[in-house]
């Protein structure tokens, strides 16, 4: 499938059926496989043959999914998770141990940053918060010695902040190390960012790849372009041999292009067992199918309410990518010339107290700890996901305590419109 377009991949990228088998990618539900001897069970505990044997590791209906999320990036290996916080769990997690130090953007989604900050923390892990928006002497100056990654958002949740993605991947390159990206909300309809230099992408496929609400899940692309054996003692995991798989080196038994996944499975998703269920992988399927015709929705729609809110009096700012004259509009024009994402964040004149109103009173959008579906939803955010944060620590974020972030479904702008203005009625 790699000539084809984003658009046919999304339909028909992962699998295709042979003479007489199923037209739709089959849910395998079960969680473990039949061999005929125990040599041949042998031969894939030692990673030499491929197959199934335990759907904690890995199952088909997943391994159909992951390769069309692979596709779409323009990837060499990809595997999902249960979550997008187990995605980048484990992208992190896979080359950083106890005594590592990561470079990370500070306006990543709260939950990542909790994830980060405190409980990797706790596992010996440190990590340098730096503002997206920082210079080249900056960025660099955040690098240690044990620096194993650098890790970013396309576009920030819900700071709407666009990463750099050829600064950060610089920087990371020039230390040796891999630039890890979070591109749930352009999704690689609008944005690639291995075309950009960047190494691992990890998607939250809950949000826009769903995009109905249906499933948790997450997905982890390797670009297969990074050299692990070019800086080796940065990544012993990847370029010694593991005990555990009886002496493999990842590195040179699987190459550029497997290395990383394979050790994420083998080791990783081996040990937490943070699979994605083969019933979601399925229903996530249904959402890649049509997440080209919704995406251009989605960035209408955001771009038409941003609109309006900008000209809006009790609205004190309005932040979207996708808006001419938004600080991060031309980034977005480099990285996501096609739209960016159908989140629109704002806030009021009238501080937290009118935020509060506003969002008690509105009838068509939802109030939800979600974001990037079908059906529009809105959250306060220093309320919820970034509750955890300090006034310091989300100013950082690009939070304020006023900052409502708007997902715009794919609904008609008109209505979007007219339930924020009657909502506003009572600010």
């Amino acid at each position: 499938m790699s000539n084809y377009k984003i658009n046919t991949k999304c339909v028909q990228g992962g699998y295709t059926p042979g003479n007489g088998e199923p037209r739709q990618i089959p849910i395998v539900q079960s969680t473990t496989f039949k061999y005929a001897t125990s040599e041949d069970m042998g031969k894939l505990f030692d990673l030499e043959a491929s197959g199934y044997f335990y759907t904690r590791l890995q199952n088909p209906t997943n391994d159909h999914v992951a390769a069309k999320i692979c596709d779409m990036e323009g990837g060499t290996a990809a595997m999902l998770t249960s979550s997008g916080q187990a995605a980048n769990f484990y992208a992190v997690f896979n080359i950083a141990n106890c005594g590592d130090h990561v470079v990370a953007s500070s306006t990543i989604y709260g939950g990542t940053y909790n994830l980060f900050h405190v409980t990797m923390r706790k596992m010996g892990i440190d990590f340098t918060f730096v503002s997206p928006d920082c210079t080249e002497e900056e960025l660099n100056a955040a690098f240690k010695p044990n620096t194993k990654a650098v890790f970013g958002e396309t576009i920030a949740n819900p700071a709407l902040t666009v990463l750099d993605i050829e600064k950060f991947a610089k920087a990371a390159h020039a230390h040796g190390v891999p630039l890890i990206v979070d591109n749930t909300f352009a999704t690689p309809v609008n944005c690639r960012p291995f075309e950009w230099g960047c190494d691992i992408v990890t998607h939250s496929t809950t949000k826009y790849m769903d995009g109905h609400g249906a499933g948790v899940g997450g997905c982890i692309v390797d670009s297969g372009r990074f050299d692990w054996m070019a800086h080796k003692e940065k990544f012993p995991g990847l370029c010694t041999p593991d005990d555990s798989y009886h002496g493999i080196t990842y590195a040179e038994k699987f190459g550029l292009a497997g290395a990383f996944i394979t050790k994420c499975t083998a080791q990783l998703m081996r040990d937490f067992g943070s699979i994605q269920s083969p019933q979601n992988a399925f229903l996530l399927n249904l959402g890649l199918e049509s997440l080209h015709v919704r995406m251009p929705r989605h960035c209408e729609n955001a771009l038409a309410v941003a609109s309006y809110l900008k000209a809006h009096p009790k609205i004190s700012f309005v932040t979207f990518p996708g808006l001419e004259g938004d600080k991060y509009y031309d980034l977005a024009q480099k990285y996501m010339p096609d739209g960016t994402c159908g989140v629109v964040s704002f806030g009021f004149k009238g501080g937290r107290t009118a935020a509060e109103t506003f969002m008690k009173h509105l009838k068509l959008a939802a109030i939800e700890t979600h974001v990037a579906d079908a059906r529009t939803c809105t959250l306060h955010p220093a309320s919820a996901t970034h509750r955890q944060m300090n006034d310091q620590e989300l100013v950082a974020a690009g939070i304020t305590p006023d900052l409502v972030r708007f997902s715009c479904g794919i609904e008609d702008a008109a209505d979007l419109i007219a339930d924020i203005e009657q909502a506003l009625t009572h600010v």
